[in-house]
């Protein structure tokens, strides 16, 4: 796992991922990421963050075996990048490597052409700069982050936390990333599909936290959590029930139900011996044939195949 850095680099960004894969243990306490930081001339070049300078600990052919690389966002958007970082970039992907940007950082990869014709994020103050700079990528600029395969962006700074444990929980398992979540006091692992301006309510009896209300529905996944049911435990009409899940949550009443079982049923693949039926039935999906289909559209793969890579990388 590198992380990469050059001149102008924001020190936030850069340091999302180094904490949240520094950190990332299996259950057995092993260490799961070799985290490196490498940038142009390594430990003997100083580089600017904005507010400090850092040294990498490597130079640029950390990457060369690096299987993930991950690319901070930039102090100000648009600021010319070293040819070598560009260079180092594509070779990696060439080879196969997995791509990753925060924030501004899909500038980058965007100067490096690795998102021509791709879809991609950034913050969605500098959405508008990307797609007149860029006008091979496709900015979708409402979303938190985005999954291409071997390529992701993710939104503004603490969108990046979000991209960082979407890639725990591809790598190890829902448990292992929502764990490391519980470790460094995250709140619950958000969507990439979740918007990215998310308007807090002001305090007061017409904008309630819908925190109880989340916690009865993991208590109750396996029963009928319609918008209807939902608004008559939280006390409230459907339609404001919708409201608030936009403001405080970003998404949908029966998105937000449908992420929860999915990964319920990550965790119980993951974790027990429970035939597809059953997880199907403890998460409320109903059936076998239900739960199949919305891995095939959610994750790409079968609750078995998930089941069998998982065990195979060790993250029971």
């Amino acid at each position: 796992m590198v992380v990469l850095a050059f001149d102008e680099v924001n020190g936030f960004d850069l340091a999302i991922p180094c904490e949240v894969f520094r950190h990332a243990r299996s259950a057995a306490g092993e260490r799961l990421y070799d985290v490196r930081v490498c940038g142009p001339g390594g430990p003997a070049v100083s580089l600017r963050t904005g507010v400090y300078d850092l040294r990498p600990t490597h130079g640029l052919r950390g990457l060369d075996d690096a299987d993930t690389v991950i690319v901070p966002g930039l102090v100000r958007a648009g600021v010319m990048v070293p040819g070598a970082v560009l260079d180092a970039l594509r070779a990696a992907v060439a080879r196969g490597a997995r791509v990753a940007s925060i924030c501004t950082g899909s500038f980058v990869l965007a100067a490096a052409g690795l998102l021509d014709g791709l879809s991609a994020t950034t913050h969605w103050k500098a959405a508008g700069r990307l797609a007149r700079t860029y006008p091979g990528v496709e900015v979708v600029p409402e979303m938190l982050f985005v999954d291409t395969g071997q390529i992701l962006t993710a939104a503004g700074m603490s969108a990046g936390c979000d991209l960082c444990f979407h890639l725990v929980r591809q790598d190890f398992g829902v448990a292992v990333a929502e764990r490391e979540a519980r470790f460094l006091v995250m709140p619950a692992l958000r969507d990439g599909a979740q918007t990215q301006t998310v308007r807090l309510p002001a305090p007061g009896p017409g904008s309630a936290s819908l925190q109880p209300l989340l916690a009865w529905a993991l208590e109750h996944l396996s029963g009928a959590l319609t918008v209807g049911v939902l608004a008559r435990q939280h006390g409230t009409s459907p339609r404001t029930l919708a409201r608030r899940f936009e403001e405080q949550l970003g998404t949908t009443p029966s998105r937000w139900v449908r992420s929860a079982r999915l990964k319920r049923a990550q965790v119980l693949l993951e974790s027990t011996e429970l035939s597809v039926p059953e997880v199907a039935e403890q998460t409320g999906f109903g059936s076998a044939g239900a739960l199949r289909e919305e891995f095939g559209r959610s994750v790409g793969t079968s609750p078995q195949q998930y089941r069998r890579a998982h065990r195979a990388r060790g993250g029971r």
